[in-house]
């Protein structure tokens, strides 16, 4: 495929058999303030490393799909602005057109597919916004789960979403949400949502297995593994839900929609809290990554 470029690196790993651990770009690009977000960056891929696997950050970059990046690229990227943000939809017209821009859930998970690369970590997945029986604004992130066989690691779907819509979704689109240690399903910044998680699973080697079994059956689509914040990081529910409903009711009184309006409740609800959820959220990203490279470690060995 001439649009699709590996680094050294990740072809390296490739071609040695080696655990490789996907890694999406929105939360460089619409995530989070420069520099924080160069320096969450690098610190998610040297966390994946420090854990036995290769990180392949995903971008498009001058109409190549590229399967990791150089450093170069990646403090490019931090300060590039008005980078597209692509999903399915997209995705194929910026690489036409030869534009620049960064993966969403949705777009990381079709990239690493064509990759080889069966594992990704992110931070939390896109899911059924409040609100969605009028905007039926819900994420495509939803229904990439139920089609490319990607283990998602996550920690859970974000806090600003209608979680138990989201978790309905997801088990009609026949998507397994696993949760990692625990009987609750997470809430990103927080650990507990209160809501029960559909399956349990306690290490790495038994999502592993899970991820090779669906395989064998023929099933399509990949798992979400919810991976609660460590508790050190973690933010109370209960503080988060009033700050959550104001800055709601701010984006809907701005007008704002679509793509624009979780990046404008993250930097909203950041503001709200003195940059708290910020800190939260580089805590939880990294924990999903060493999970991630446990899980791909695992997948190798068999």
């Amino acid at each position: 495929m001439k649009f699709l470029t590996l680094s050294p690196d990740v072809r390296k790993a490739r071609d040695l058999g080696a655990p490789v651990v996907a890694l999406e770009s929105t939360i460089i690009t619409h995530g989070m303030p420069y520099p924080e977000n160069l320096e969450t960056a690098r610190q998610v891929e040297r966390t994946v490393r420090e854990a036995g696997a290769t990180p392949a950050t995903i971008a498009v970059l001058n109409g190549q799909l590229n399967i990791g990046l150089t450093d170069a690229q990646l403090a490019r990227l931090a300060r590039t602005p008005d980078v597209a943000k692509l999903s399915r939809a997209d995705l194929a017209v910026c690489l036409a057109r030869g534009g620049t821009g960064s993966t969403t859930v949705a777009a990381t998970m079709i990239a690493a597919h064509l990759a080889g690369i069966a594992v990704f970590a992110t931070g939390g997945i896109g899911g059924v916004h409040r609100g969605a029986e009028q905007s039926f604004d819900i994420s495509a992130d939803l229904q990439e789960l139920a089609q490319t066989p990607v283990t998602v690691v996550s920690a859970g779907a974000k806090a600003i979403l209608d979680l138990p819509k989201t978790l309905e979704l997801l088990e009609t689109l026949g998507v397994p949400v696993i949760a990692v240690g625990q009987d609750s399903f997470p809430a990103f910044w927080s650990a507990q949502s209160g809501l029960p998680a559909p399956l349990r699973m306690d290490h790495a080697g038994q999502i592993a297995a899970a991820h090779r079994m669906r395989a064998q059956l023929g099933l399509p689509g990949g798992q979400l593994v919810a991976n609660p914040i460590p508790e050190a990081h973690e933010i109370p529910a209960s503080r988060l839900a009033p700050l959550i409903a104001r800055a709601s009711r701010e984006a809907d009184d701005q007008g704002i929609t679509g793509k624009a309006v979780s990046p404008y409740l993250l930097k909203r609800l950041g503001d709200l809290t003195g940059g708290q959820t910020l800190k939260a959220n580089i805590a939880l990203v990294l924990n999903n990554a060493r999970l991630a490279a446990a899980i791909a470690a695992e997948l190798v060995r068999h």
